[in-house]
């Protein structure tokens, strides 16, 4: 009886021993014996996407995701400088009309298939045709030669919506772009483009796959079955608004050097549900930090401000009759005290802004942008407040409504993440010193973005953080046909200097095109500029090998977690 005791304790051990071994305790193990935890970063870089179509996403939150999940022709490395990507090299013709990129070998998509220079030229003409509804279209493209061709032009209506010009089909044909074979693609600009380069890095212009794109449609990028992309990750998971999960792609080129299994994008939209999971260790970076909680983390090494280059502003629906008086914009524009906002509700996390374009915009001579800029002087004297005010009142008088009588109630619209709310009710206050009535409308931001680039809003909370250093990558934002125009700004004038700017060859002459823009955008108000951005995080001091660029992106790529 004793020996069958011994036996059975035996078997049970044995037994204890086995199970223990195939790690039913950690869920990232992978179940053989002695394997590693798989290594997982969970960040919040923002809520639910609009979209994960790298056509039609305009949002930096989007472009982070994307960024993981596709790679362009060219990259962005940790320095800011251009690198290769998907192509190993690239190079310009002397008249610097025809850039001709050479793609590496053995590309493939996500799913195993290949990969070639006929999948770029299909992408690129994809986001000229006009059912594709890119907002970076024109942005993007038309430095290539054809643009306008390929693109179309659309119908013209007068104020009764009667046809006075009938629309123009695009014919993509006519765009520039050829694959010449499978790993080389040849693009002819129709006037010399010093960053194009950085063009062919941008997120709009990774590459898709044709055929998951004709089969599927739109519904393409809404499920990991059918998204299929090129980047060092690939989608296992999308779970509305709770997570997007991408896992390491074992076909990306350089997959040896990716040291993570997995990326959870945890899609929180509050910043105190995000902070609350960072607290409690759910996640190891939170782009959006509690506001109230600034002050407590000054001096925290996990706590980050970094600048970045792009302008926080304020969209007046110029389609709407009381916004169409350029004094009445310059008024709202002027009752604005830019250095309380920046200073005290912004915690001095951003900068006052006095120009549409600040620090960090590269003038065509290399020099910062910002000091070229109205005679080196700010279009608005953020410490002359008590004037500025004084001035908009007058403005409000001259454009018939004194102390604001007889002018409309108006909603501002935002969306409910950092400083927003706060500076909505600012609004206001301060635009009540013009007799104005100000209601606020939260909007959910997924409904957002869209409401605003459909111009379904009057007023609302915009911002702009640069895609490359280029001036003309902002100052685009107004022209009149532009896809990210969401005031619905139109000034011939202001267009003519941006065209100038587009075709000339002569830099001092595209210089100047381009100041004169933003003189005129200033002096038109065509937008209220409000302050300049810096970004703010919290990181998880085990996180590392990971960057941050001055265009607001995170790169999780190439992180490892040491624990």
């Amino acid at each position: 009886m004793k020996k069958r005791l011994i036996v059975l304790m035996l078997a049970l051990a044995m037994l204890v021993v086995q199970l223990s071994a195939c790690g039913g305790g950690n869920s990232g193990d992978s179940g053989d014996s002695g394997a590693a935890a798989e290594k997982q970063l969970v960040v919040q870089v923002g809520p639910n996407p609009e979209t994960l179509d790298p056509a039609l996403n305009s949002a930096v939150d989007g472009a982070n995701t994307i960024l993981h999940l596709f790679e362009g022709l060219l990259i962005v490395d940790k320095d800011g400088q251009l690198a290769p990507g998907q192509a190993e090299s690239w190079e310009t013709s002397e008249d610097g009309l025809t850039w001709t990129f050479h793609l590496r070998d053995g590309l493939k998509w996500s799913d195993g298939s290949d990969l070639t220079a006929k999948d770029f030229e299909y992408s690129w003409k994809r986001i000229a045709a006009a059912e594709t509804a890119a907002p970076y279209a024109e942005t993007v493209l038309s430095p290539i030669k054809g643009f306008e061709e390929a693109a179309g032009t659309p119908a013209e209506t007068d104020e009764e919506g009667n046809v006075t010009k009938e629309a123009i089909p695009g014919n993509l044909d006519a765009l520039a772009i050829k694959a010449v074979d499978d790993k080389t693609l040849e693009v002819q600009l129709s006037a010399p483009c010093t960053f194009f380069g950085s063009l062919a890095a941008f997120a709009t212009m990774m590459p898709v796959q044709q055929a998951t794109i004709e089969k599927n449609g739109d519904a393409w990028a809404t499920s990991p079955e059918t998204y299929i992309s090129n980047g060092p990750f690939k989608m296992s998971e999308w779970e509305q608004g709770s997570h997007i999960t991408v896992v390491k792609n074992p076909d990306y080129w350089d997959a040896d050097s990716i040291k993570l299994d997995s990326i959870k994008f945890m899609l929180i939209e509050d910043a105190n549900a995000a902070y609350s999971a960072y607290q409690n260790g759910e996640v190891s970076f939170i782009k959006d930090v509690p506001t109230e909680e600034i002050p407590s983390l000054e001096g925290n090494e996990e706590f980050h401000v970094d600048p970045i280059i792009g302008t926080y502003y304020l969209n007046l629906n110029c389609n709407m009759d009381v916004f169409k008086d350029a004094k009445v914009r310059k008024a709202l524009s002027l009752a604005i005290d830019r250095k309380y906002v920046a200073e005290t509700i912004m915690q001095g996390t951003y900068t006052a802004a006095g120009n549409f374009m600040g620090p960090g915009w590269k003038d065509t001579d290399g020099s910062e942008f910002l000091d070229n800029s109205n005679g080196g002087k700010p279009y608005i004297n953020v410490d002359n407040f008590e004037a500025d005010l004084a001035e908009a009142k007058k403005l409000m008088e001259e454009a018939g409504y004194p102390g604001g009588q007889g002018f409309p109630e108006i909603t501002y619209s935002t969306n409910d993440t950092g400083y927003h709310k706060a500076v909505a009710e600012y609004l206001q206050q301060a635009w009540g010193e013009l007799g104005i009535n100000v209601k606020v409308d939260i909007v959910e931001w997924a409904s957002f973005t869209p409401m605003r680039r459909n111009g379904e809003y009057e007023t609302a909370r915009n911002g702009w953080v640069g895609d490359y250093d280029d001036p003309s990558n902002m100052l685009d934002l107004l022209y009149s046909s532009n896809g990210n125009n969401d005031g619905k700004y139109n000034n011939p004038k202001y267009d003519e200097q941006m065209d100038i700017a587009r075709s000339t060859t002569d830099l001092k002459k595209r210089s100047d095109a381009l100041h004169k823009a933003e003189d005129i955008l200033m002096e038109d108000a065509g937008c209220v500029p409000v302050a300049y951005y810096n970004d703010f995080w919290l990181q998880s001091s085990k996180i590392d090998g990971m960057w941050h660029s001055p265009y607001g992106y995170w790169y999780f790529m190439y992180a490892d977690i040491n624990e």
